[in-house]
Formats: C-alpha cells, sequence, structure tokens
C-alpha cells in the first residue's frame, strides 16, 4: 500500500494568491502574531520579485476538518465587509504576503516601523532609471516614501516630492501600488511627456523588464490536505517562523478554543493574576498551567500523559471540567511549600515539580488535607527534591507521580516510584556549590523548616524573610579564612560549609576566623555564650569545632548532620557506607 500523502506543492501567481487574501479565501489562523516586518525587509522583498528572485515557499492548511478548527482572521490590511469562511489557512508566509498585499493591493500606505522600531506609514516606489541600470543594486531602486510623499531632511527641507500624479511622471518614480494596474500609469506618464520617443522607449523598458516580473511572478505553494492529523497539523505551526518567535502550545491551544468562541488568553490572564499574587508562583507559565489540566484530564484513562500532544488534544470541555480544580491545586501547592519555607519563585527547587504538586492538590479534590496526609506530600517532595528527579523526562515523571500519589495519600495504592527511585548520594553534598541546583535550594528550605536562626539577631530565618531582610547563603568559615590555612576551593565553597544568614551577620564574619566572629557577635549581640551555641545548632553547626576553628571537625560534623536532616525529610534512609572521607 503505497504512503498516504498529506500535502500538494503547486506554483500560483502572485496575484491571485494576494487576490485570495483580499477576498477572504486566504487568512490567518488567529494564534499566528501580527505582521512585524520592517520598511528594510518590505524593500528587500521589492527588490527580489522585481529581479525574479525566489522568495521561499508559502504553507497553507485546506479548511473542513471538523477536528482541526482554528479562528480565522484576514491578514493585515485586509477589510472584510462580511464574516468570510477560508478555503485554507496560511501556515507560514504570513510576513511576506502581508507586505505583498500592503505594497501591491491594499492601495494605501504601508504601516510598518524603522530599524530603530518606530512606528511609519510608507508608499513604495521604483526609481526608473535606477531599476533599468545594471551597475546599481536592484534594492537602490526601491525607494520608501512618508505617507504624504514627501521627503525631507533633517532641517525639514523638502528633498523629493511624489505627492501628485504628475511629480511622480516628471521624477521617473513608478508607485508599486500600481504595479497590477500599470497600463493607466503608463499611459498618463506618456501623455505628460508629450510622447517624447525616448520617454516611451524608456517606460516601454520598464515595464517589460521590471513590472513584468511581478505580474508572471509564480509562488510555490505547499498545501497541506484537509485530512492532515490534528498534531501534524500543529507539529507544522509550531515548527513555521512566525517572525523569529516560535509558537507555544498555549498558543496552539488558543486558537482551538477561539473556534468555539472561548478566549483561553483572557481566561488565564484572570488565573494568573490571582496566582502571581504568590510569589512562589510568579514563575508559573500559561504552559505549566495546561500541562496540569491536561494530566486531570487523563487521569482515569488508561494512559495519564501530559506531553504536547496530549495537551493539544485537550478539549475545551476538558478544560472547563479541570481548570478550576487547578487554579485551586496551584494555591494549595503554594501554601504546603510556605510551611516547607519555600517562599518565592528564586528559592524553587524545581518549577515542574511545582507542576505535579498542583495536579496532586487537584486530583485529591477541594477536600481538607489532614496531617498525615500533608507528611506523605512533604516525603514524596522532598524525594523529588534531593533525588533530583525532575531534572529529566519530566512530561513519564508528572505522569506517574500524580496517580500514584494520589492513591497513596488516599490508602488505595502503593508507595509511589519517586520515593522508591530517589537516592540521596553523601557525597553529592561535596559539590553542591550554587543554588543553581535543586537539592542546594532544597537544603536551604530544610534550614529554615527546621528552625535555622541568624547568628546576630537570634531570629528565624524565615521571619526575617517575611519582612523583606537581605538573606543569603553565606560561608560559615569564611573564605579569605580558609584560603589562607590551606583549605582547598572546592571543599570550603560546597553547601557543608554555607548556611543562610543575613547581610548583617555576614558583614560581621567577614574574613575572621570563627573563634573571632563568634566572640564579637556575643559582645556586640549581647548574647550568651550558651545562647549563640543553641542557635549554631539550629543550623547543624558543632559548636565546639566552630570555636576552636577546628574545619575538618566541623565539617565533618556537619555533613553527617545535614545527611540525617536529608533522610528525615525524605522519610528514608541513605546509605552512607558508599561515602568517601574528607581527607586532611
Amino acid at each position: 500500500m503505497p504512503p498516504v500523502k498529506n500535502f500538494d506543492s503547486k506554483s500560483i501567481p502572485l496575484l491571485d494568491l494576494l487576490r485570495s487574501t483580499k477576498e477572504g479565501k486566504a487568512q490567518l489562523p488567529d494564534f499566528q502574531r501580527s505582521w512585524v516586518w520592517n520598511d528594510d525587509q518590505v524593500c528587500s522583498l521589492l527588490a527580489s520579485i522585481s529581479l525574479s528572485y525566489p522568495i521561499g515557499a508559502v504553507m497553507m492548511l485546506e479548511t473542513g476538518n471538523p477536528d482541526v478548527r482554528f479562528q480565522p482572521r484576514p491578514i493585515e490590511g485586509v477589510t472584510l465587509n462580511n464574516p468570510t469562511e477560508p478555503e485554507e489557512l496560511i501556515l507560514d508566509g504570513q510576513q511576506r504576503l502581508t507586505s505583498l498585499f500592503q505594497t501591491l493591493l491594499s492601495g494605501k500606505a504601508v504601516k510598518t516601523k524603522d530599524t530603530r522600531g518606530k512606528e511609519i506609514y510608507r508608499w513604495y516606489y521604483i526609481n526608473i532609471a535606477k531599476a533599468l541600470d545594471p551597475t546599481i543594486d536592484r534594492e537602490e531602486a526601491i525607494v520608501s516614501v512618508p505617507e504624504d510623499k514627501i521627503i525631507r531632511n533633517f532641517r525639514k527641507e523638502i528633498v523629493a516630492d511624489y505627492s501628485t500624479s504628475e511629480k511622480e511622471y516628471q521624477n521617473e518614480m513608478f508607485p508599486i501600488s500600481q504595479t497590477f494596474y500599470s497600463s493607466d500609469w503608463m499611459t498618463s506618464y506618456n501623455e505628460y511627456w508629450d510622447y517624447q520617443k525616448e520617454k516611451v522607449k524608456l517606460v516601454n523598458k520598464f515595464n517589460n523588464d521590471i513590472v513584468k516580473q511581478f505580474e508572471h511572478y509564480d509562488v510555490p505553494v505547499i498545501l497541506l490536505h484537509k485530512e492532515t492529523p490534528r498534531e501534524a497539523v500543529c507539529q507544522v505551526f509550531e515548527k513555521m517562523n512566525t517572525g523569529g518567535i516560535s509558537l507555544t502550545v498555549f498558543e496552539l491551544v488558543t486558537a482551538t478554543f477561539a473556534a468555539d468562541k472561548f478566549n483561553l488568553r483572557e481566561d488565564w490572564a484572570t488565573r494568573e493574576k490571582a496566582l502571581k499574587i504568590h510569589q512562589v508562583l510568579r514563575d508559573i507559565e500559561n504552559t505549566d498551567f495546561l500541562q496540569a489540566v491536561t494530566l486531570l484530564a487523563t487521569l482515569d484513562k488508561s494512559s495519564v500523559s501530559c506531553k504536547r500532544k496530549d495537551v493539544l488534544n485537550l478539549s475545551l470541555e476538558q478544560y472547563k471540567e479541570w481548570a478550576d480544580l487547578v487554579t485551586l491545586g496551584f494555591e494549595q501547592a503554594a501554601k504546603f511549600l510556605h510551611t516547607q519555607k519555600i517562599f518565592s519563585d528564586r528559592e524553587l527547587p524545581y518549577q515542574t515539580q511545582l507542576t505535579a504538586l498542583a495536579a496532586i492538590f487537584a486530583a485529591l479534590g477541594d477536600r481538607v488535607i489532614g496531617t498525615g496526609a500533608i507528611a506523605k506530600l512533604a516525603n514524596w517532595y522532598w524525594c523529588g527534591v534531593f533525588g533530583e528527579l525532575y531534572n529529566s523526562a519530566i512530561e513519564s515523571r508528572l505522569a506517574k507521580d500524580v496517580p500514584q500519589v494520589r492513591d497513596w495519600i488516599n490508602g488505595c495504592g502503593a508507595e509511589p516510584d519517586t520515593i522508591r527511585d530517589a537516592n540521596f548520594a553523601p557525597d553529592r553534598l561535596l559539590s553542591l556549590y550554587t543554588r543553581r541546583s535543586a537539592a542546594y535550594k532544597g537544603l536551604s528550605a530544610l534550614l529554615l523548616r527546621d528552625g535555622g536562626c541568624d547568628f546576630f539577631t537570634s531570629y528565624p530565618i524565615d521571619t526575617l524573610m517575611e519582612f523583606n531582610e537581605s538573606i543569603d547563603i553565606h560561608h560559615i568559615f569564611p573564605r579569605h579564612w580558609c584560603h589562607h590555612n590551606g583549605i582547598a576551593a572546592e571543599v570550603y565553597d560546597c553547601a557543608i560549609n554555607k548556611t543562610p544568614l543575613s547581610a548583617k551577620t555576614n558583614k560581621m564574619i567577614g574574613g575572621k576566623a570563627p573563634s573571632i566572629y563568634l566572640t564579637d557577635i556575643e559582645k556586640k549581640s549581647d548574647i550568651l555564650e550558651d545562647n549563640l551555641n543553641e542557635i549554631l545548632r539550629s543550623h547543624v553547626i558543632d559548636p565546639a569545632s566552630l570555636r576552636t576553628d577546628n574545619f575538618d571537625a566541623f565539617f565533618q560534623a556537619r555533613k553527617n548532620a545535614l545527611l540525617d536532616r536529608i533522610e528525615k525529610a525524605m522519610g528514608k534512609p541513605i546509605l552512607r557506607e558508599a561515602a568517601k572521607e574528607i581527607e586532611n
């Protein structure tokens, strides 16, 4: 059986193609962005056609497939007296077709931009003499003029004036808007020059060599049949060049829903505004929201999934069924993360795990979740963070976690794969250097969750963060002291030697030995040694090794204490026997 061919290739005269856009037979799917080409790009395109150079193929889709419905709109510059159902949708070629329609058929000044992005209105001309001179670059012959057709210099003095037909004839400037109706203009041109032999010869040559290039220009068109599967059409949309910006799944779903008169963009804007009140949700994207909805929509089907094709197949009915619960799910996720001392998007270990968390809350419904369920949820969450399981194969992990965690919490399912799969290698602590790592962010959050206090003020660090105090991760044994005492940077810069502190405390620490800066803190904050020791323990720091400047003892003790914290958070033991010991 021969393979099914879902497209045809053919050449269509430029004028026919532009007329189809003018009549609304060819329109854009509504998600396509606005026309964005600037003045220079328009001039270059016109020059290419005048030379009969190829400008690339246009891709279109036959309409009529009930499974592939998008809200259509005319290309910019086209005004339809009555709503018209298009015969074809323009998938690729919007910028070129819009530029050509506006310059050649619209009969209006073209609304475009200059190289600085400033909005301008332009008419386009071809300098007849320059266009016929083989030594002159064709783009130099394409002239863009202001809306009033008068060119002025920076002193507002008139440099050139083409504001009347007579001035066009006099300056031998052919208006590109007359290209497909050139005979009347050329007849009037000859009359203006009283049929002088040289002028007639010039305009005839211009007509044959230049204007005819437009009249006879064929555009290659790839036409996708209406039987083309929805997923394939959407993939084409995503891959096409749309002004240099890739289309997102959200925009494609928006266009699908628009065919049913539902404005997804407005609906999301309302939800987004409400959700982003919570700082931890400030980075949430519309595609994250759609993924969560898709997980819920497929939850009780044979295969839970949130891959691109599944999101694209999301129906409006499914979206309406789950969108409110998913919105509530994200709000509950923000509340849960707050209890885990993760307050902002900057501190969030995995944005992708937030989607899973919101979908799990939505799957559990709008009921109040008890202490035991929250404890289970916390174990799952920290296994994902410290197992670093949301770094790759995200969609598969999401599809597993949502039903498994829901069933586990509801008491009708086994422990989720994420908990079983999670493993934190003890020596991973030695390679955590910056907050780019999810585990690094997670470790900082655990120290806050379990009561870490500021050395100088004794306030809980999370309280200071609530009041916008400057909190960051700082060295416990200062970098300068470590370097001076021969400790390797890869050792003193790792997470074991760092903890969340206020900027004021870090300034007091400076580059001094711990024994010195602890004494300074006790004097300046009027705190007893025992009380300061308790604050140090809240950061799982051994006071004795810190007060004696014993880096090795401090390092090993804190490594073990941090591993204890991670074990407790994950709800499962860490295999420590494989851990390497720090060499002196």
